[in-house]
């Protein structure tokens, strides 16, 4: 049986809960709801699991804390042994507009520490979705708008995407990223079109 990793970067504990820098946390828990499945306390993060289509997917909250992102990441790849080519990585990116998002097969970190330490342990060669918490904040102040609450207006549009990302990673799972690529980015770029 092929096997998936789905991470959904964060930090964990009641302080950090659906603050802009846990939307990775966000986007697992939006899916573990859909497919009716709970998170357990596993070694280094919260674990879930699902079949899709006869695929084992493990979904992963890590919590190292973000900045030791990597050390879960490669942990459930080589405990599983799971290929970095079935690892999605779910992440906030301020450099994406709220309600937006982007799909990429590599790339570099972006100055997202939860990226650099998975990049330091296994390589750049791994699918993310970014996805937009916007950057309206005074410069200087980019640690207090991350590890910032979402405004009820921000939260509302955030979870507006959480049908198209559970159906994007089940896409994943299912097709591999090229395919989800085509399908998911073109489909953002549309919405951007109407507004």
């Amino acid at each position: 049986m092929e096997k998936y990793l789905i991470v959904g970067l964060g930090n964990p504990g009641a302080e950090y809960a659906e603050t802009r820098h846990n939307t990775g946390y966000m986007i697992l828990d939006a899916f573990a709801k859909a497919s009716n499945i709970c998170f357990d306390d596993k070694r280094y993060g919260y674990m879930a699991q699902v079949s899709v289509k006869g695929r084992r997917v493990f979904l992963l909250k890590p919590t190292t804390f973000m900045n030791l992102s990597g050390n879960a990441v490669r942990y459930w790849l080589n405990q599983e042994n799971i290929p970095t080519e079935h690892l999605l990585v779910c992440v906030d990116d301020i450099a994406i507009p709220i309600g937006q998002y982007r799909l990429k097969g590599k790339g570099s970190a972006g100055g997202h520490n939860g990226l650099a330490h998975i990049e330091q342990l296994i390589g750049p060669a791994y699918a993310r979705l970014r996805m937009g918490i916007g950057n309206a904040f005074p410069v200087g102040h980019q640690i207090d708008w991350v590890l910032g609450k979402f405004t009820d207006e921000e939260k509302q549009l955030l979870e507006t995407l959480f049908p198209t990302t559970t159906e994007l990673i089940k896409t994943f799972v299912l097709s591999g990223i090229d395919f989800t690529m085509n399908q998911f980015n073109n489909r953002g770029k549309a919405q951007e079109a109407e507004k």
